[in-house]
């Protein structure tokens, strides 16, 4: 009994990630995210400039793998955000062979734009739920998140 509900509960798990990536996965929703936070930015160049925020200084290599891209579309697209000031690139302080980017203070004032507009439209999608629900949502998201990075 018990390991037909988890073999259950693991299919609907799955579903459900996959309708996550999936949403986050679509243009428009990297559009409506520019627009609400008024920045002159390309999509294509959005989701990088938040993983250098996010997770910089980084290496080219590991930003194309975390956005689901090519090596060399990455290097191309990270060299357009140094060209706007928006990223810098210096040399990783654990292997100097490696060229990391980094987020400028021009780039991390756009990516504040970006924080703002995700949490006003965050707000509508969880306007309705209960505070302690949205507090689970999180803990057990970043649980999982944890998990599988292991």
């Amino acid at each position: 009994m018990q390991t037909t509900h988890i073999s259950t509960q693991l299919r609907e798990l799955h579903r459900a990630t996959l309708d996550i990536v999936s949403a986050m996965n679509k243009p428009q929703r990297d559009e409506v995210l520019i627009r609400e936070a008024g920045i002159p930015l390309d999509r294509a160049l959005f989701p990088l400039l938040v993983g250098v925020e996010r997770f910089g200084p980084i290496g080219v290599v590991d930003l194309a793998y975390r956005a689901g891209r090519d090596y060399t579309t990455v290097s191309r697209q990270v060299a357009k955000l140094e060209e706007l000031g928006l990223v810098k690139r210096q040399p990783s302080k654990s292997d100097r062979r490696v060229r990391e980017a980094a987020i400028t203070p021009k780039g991390k004032a756009m990516t504040n734009l970006v924080d703002a507009a995700r949490e006003r439209l965050g707000r509508v999608i969880f306007k309705t739920w209960e505070p302690d629900d949205l507090d689970d949502l999180v803990r057990l998201m970043r649980r999982f998140a944890d998990a599988l990075q292991q």
